[in-house]
């Protein structure tokens, strides 16, 4: 089976391919000609590449002619065939004294200045150091960690459409938290019945683990072990996203189980009103941060400052 038959690419290959030529047109810019990528999330936005196994060494070069080469594991070759347009899939192999990074100075050969993904999860501090070792003379690195990022952040029609299929599932998950909701309700029939309508609307697992918190754990911003059912009068959390074509969107919601107290109203209004001030601020041109200013502004006013996040 090759990638071009293959059901796990998302977009056609020409998408990927003007994203390369974009994503070389922005390192000429800065100064570099290669690109060395270390972040999953770079490889995925230039191939298509999907997998996890960036918890272990590899990387992908973006050469000067647009090509890509991708060197991993072998858990991860077929992965590579399957889900990514990469030119040239290279594999190291696992040992105790293996050093990928000399076949990825390989893989960079000589030539001009390269951009390099030094601040990337896959690329742990020992690694780094086994890397700068291993390129040694043979090229002049750039940091160029922020650099797809930044592409990235501007969405083609294609990559909108699944955004717009993630929210949807987001909202899936929603109605089906509320119809699970109740007094006596296990927490895990919640959450099942949430992640079952992502799965069921062609969604996967987010990136980040559904988070979800009742009792004195309502007031958690992270997930933990164990489960618990809800009380007669309780107050439930949750931060949850729909992904699809491992695009997301993310929704956080506070039921009151049983009867709203006099607090947990004045709350409620005075968070619909520091967001819609916050809304008001997003508009093309503004900083981000002048949402912020707002939200704070206006929780400051209703005497919840020490309450707020930062």
């Amino acid at each position: 089976m090759t990638a071009e038959l293959s059901p796990l690419l998302h977009f056609p290959r020409e998408e990927y391919a003007l994203r390369r030529e974009r994503a070389l047109a922005l390192a000429a810019e800065r100064g570099m000609d290669e690109l060395l990528l270390f972040r999953q999330e770079s490889m995925h936005y230039l191939t298509g590449y999907d997998s996890f196994g960036w918890a272990f060494f590899q990387c992908m070069k973006l050469t000067a002619d647009g090509k890509t080469i991708l060197l991993t594991r072998a858990p991860d070759l077929r992965q590579a065939q399957l889900t990514s347009v990469a030119d040239d899939i290279r594999v190291w192999t696992d040992s105790a004294d293996a050093n990928p990074a000399l076949l990825a100075a390989e893989m960079v050969g000589k030539g001009g200045r390269i951009g390099v993904e030094w601040d990337a999860p896959g690329l742990p501090h020992s690694r780094a150091r086994e890397l700068e070792s291993a390129l040694g003379g043979l090229r002049e690195t750039a940091d160029a960690s922020g650099l797809l990022a930044e592409l990235r952040a501007v969405k083609s029609l294609a990559e909108i459409a699944h955004v717009r299929r993630a929210a949807e599932l987001a909202d899936a998950a929603l109605e089906s938290a509320e119809r699970t909701t109740g007094a006596g309700v296990f927490e895990g029939d919640i959450l099942a019945e949430m992640q079952g309508a992502v799965f069921r609307g062609g969604g996967e697992y987010a990136g980040n683990e559904f988070i979800l918190g009742s009792g004195a754990m309502a007031l958690l911003c992270r997930s933990y072990a164990g489960r618990r059912r809800l009380g007669e009068r309780d107050q439930l959390t949750l931060e949850f996203a729909g992904s699809f074509a491992r695009y997301h969107a993310a929704l956080m919601r506070t039921f009151a189980v049983g009867e709203a107290t006099a607090r947990h109203r004045e709350m409620h209004g005075a968070c619909l009103e520091a967001l819609h001030g916050a809304a008001l601020e997003l508009r093309p041109g503004n900083p981000l941060g002048l949402a912020f200013d707002a939200h704070a502004r206006i929780l400051d006013a209703a005497g919840m400052g020490a309450h707020r996040l930062n």
